[in-house]
């Protein structure tokens, strides 16, 4: 991935999106979610194996510690909306969404064939199918009753990235938007919401090409975002939500007059000035959002970190500022009994933004809250390998939930000749038990239970130590 100057790119994506999206602000808004809902995400393998549900969930976890959320993954690997309709009842609607957020396209428009002797028939064909299968979940959505509708279009095929030995389906992301078109209008017509992925990601992979050919966020075959795309695809979503220009917390003090000048979502009291020193009591009413550093999940090359490389999340939505003025020299700055820095006063007259300090207290706090949150995510993605076994593999035999010895010893026919099924043969054997299952299901709920506990602000002692010359 191209290393470039940020102002390099802030230039090129504020130009590419005030062209593409801002003139469908209105169309593309996503209503914030509301204490209590239960939010579900249903596509196919991004979202099955993928974090951006999760990295949307931890900051409504972080900025919002009074909300009690829900978000759930019901996307499994290789789904179609045909796919994605046989299993409403039994996989979606029984989680009892108030919002469900559904994602199609990849899988719909098809592969190979855009490479074949007639790829413009195989596209129509493709799209076609998938539009009819959709017509048949429109039908099923419109009989929902107090659930919100959002559809998204689907991230973007790149076949424009240069990877080696990696030959790209021509046209098939033509055909994918053709797709969005028409989840875009049934939307409009029925009074839904929506948002589009292609559009924003296109163009990102498109300037960021321009420098580095080989850069995307479509993942190395050009389908899979890594954790960094999944990040923009939660900065995206959450943009679209209005959280942009959103912070933290904001905490500005006149030092010189020992006095409060903003306290921006936070309380800052009991400010003293002893010598060149000053303290505050500090409590803030939510947390910064904190950024996974490791590269986390088979084959993947980025973090979610990475994405500050790409898009402008720190500087939008992760702005945790101190604002001192009338100090002079240089600062030691403390949090509670942790030292974070060293800043001189015309640094900290400017403001500091102290999400970027991975010290504080409170980061330190957000990343309980993020590594929980992960935890959840790994417990989570066993009942997506066990739904891909059972709406797969099960349902077309007539053996959907039925756990038993027969219904193994169908499975143990196969996973000789099937790859995919012999990869998730151990875990069947032990999920078939509704024992284990509800055992999972119960580490679900505790680490959601200890994110909404961890996640609770705490009033911080801060102090600026002026360093000796």
């Amino acid at each position: 991935m191209g290393n470039y100057s940020r102002k390099i790119f802030f230039a090129g994506f504020v130009v590419l999106l005030s062209l593409g999206t801002a003139v469908r602000t209105v169309a593309q808004q996503i209503s914030p979610f509301k204490d209590g809902d239960r939010v579900v995400f249903l596509g196919n393998s991004i979202t099955d194996g993928g974090h951006y549900h999760a990295y949307i969930w931890l900051y409504y976890l972080t900025r919002f510690p009074e909300m009690k959320l829900k978000v759930f993954n019901a996307g499994i690997g290789g789904d179609r909306v045909v796919d994605m309709l046989r299993r409403l009842d039994g996989d979606v609607f029984s989680k009892q969404p108030t919002v469900l957020i559904t994602t199609f396209g990849m899988n719909d428009s098809g592969y190979f064939e855009y490479n074949g002797d007639q790829p413009e028939i195989f596209a129509d064909t493709k799209v076609k199918e998938s539009y009819d299968g959709y017509k048949e979940m429109e039908k099923r959505y419109k009989g929902l009753v107090d659930t919100r509708l959002v559809l998204l279009g689907s991230t973007p095929y790149d076949e424009n990235v240069v990877i080696k030995d990696n030959k790209p389906f021509k046209n098939k992301n033509k055909a994918m938007k053709r797709i969005v078109d028409f989840q875009r209008e049934s939307a409009k017509s029925n009074g839904w919401e929506f948002y589009d992925f292609n559009q924003p990601i296109s163009a990102i992979n498109a300037n960021f090409q321009q420098k580095d050919p080989s850069f995307t966020i479509s993942g190395s075959d050009r389908v899979h975002p890594d954790n960094n795309g999944h990040m923009v695809m939660a900065y995206l979503f959450l943009k679209a939500q209005g959280f942009a220009g959103q912070g933290v917390a904001t905490v500005g003090i006149d030092a010189s007059n020992q006095r409060v000048t903003e306290a921006k979502n936070c309380t800052v009291e009991n400010v003293k000035k002893a010598g060149n020193n000053l303290s505050f009591d500090y409590l803030a009413a939510a947390l910064p959002y904190p950024m996974d550093t490791v590269a986390r999940g088979w084959g993947a090359k980025y973090s979610q970190h990475d994405a500050v490389n790409i898009v402008p999340f720190m500087d939008e939505m992760n702005q945790e500022i101190l604002q001192v003025k009338g100090l002079k020299g240089t600062y030691t700055l403390w949090i509670d009994d942790q030292e974070i820095g060293v800043w001189s006063a015309a640094d900290l007259d400017k403001g500091i933004n102290l999400a970027n300090q991975t010290r504080t207290p409170q980061y330190q706090q957000a990343l309980k809250v993020m590594f929980l949150n992960e935890e959840r995510w790994e417990i989570e993605r066993r009942f997506r390998d066990l739904a891909w076994v059972q709406y797969n593999f099960f349902l077309p035999k007539g053996l959907l939930n039925a756990d038993n010895r027969k219904a193994i010893e169908v499975m143990d026919q196969h996973v000789a000749t099937d790859g995919w099924l012999r990869a998730k043969r151990d875990l069947y054997a032990k999920a078939m038990y509704p024992e284990v299952r509800a055992a999972w299901q119960s580490q679900i709920d505790d680490l959601q239970q200890r994110m909404n506990e961890v996640n609770q602000p705490v009033k911080r002692s801060v102090r600026l130590v002026q360093l000796k010359k």
